[in-house]
């Protein structure tokens, strides 16, 4: 922050004060851990400092980061899954258990691709408009809509399948 022109640390923190609440409550909706959503809005907003002075649009930018680190955090919980699989393989069966009824939406949603995933994300989780989403991602709002229906058809196709 010592870096940061008087103007841009004031701008850096009416951002943080306006998009650090929602920032965090939608981090929190992906990773369902209080402490870790609040890890990951600390370091998005940290490296967004990094790199301020030469950003047109810090917020756009700050989900972008948020979005990588969300990311980052459901593959490495992933592979920690799949290490106490392996080692309770052995384990008896819980008769309870129906694993083809167990959807795991995060791999699903981990599963499409970058930019549908990055324009579902936004729209249905963090709450932004398509407007909004078209501005932060760069795109034509008409490219967004369509990128929204091909994400909602990969994720229904992916549930009627694993459905059956």
């Amino acid at each position: 922050m010592a870096r940061l022109r008087m103007a841009d640390r004031a701008a850096a923190e009416d951002l943080f004060n306006a998009s650090y609440p929602r920032l965090a409550g939608w981090v929190r909706k992906l990773v369902d851990d209080d402490e870790t959503a609040h890890e990951i809005a600390s370091e998005a907003f940290t490296r967004l400092l990094a790199r301020w002075s030469g950003l047109d649009n810090p917020q756009s930018y700050l989900y972008m980061i948020a979005t990588n680190l969300v990311r980052d955090h459901w593959r490495k919980t992933g592979r920690e899954r799949r290490a106490i699989r392996t080692l309770t393989a052995a384990a008896p069966a819980d008769p309870a258990c129906h694993p083809v009824q167990d959807v795991d939406v995060r791999a699903l949603i981990e599963g499409l691709p970058a930019r549908l995933r990055s324009a579902f994300l936004l729209h249905y989780y963090a709450g932004f408009g398509v407007r909004e989403v078209a501005v932060m991602l760069g795109r034509p709002e008409g490219t967004i809509k369509a990128d929204l229906h091909h994400a909602r058809a990969r994720l229904k196709a992916a549930l009627g399948n694993d459905g059956e």
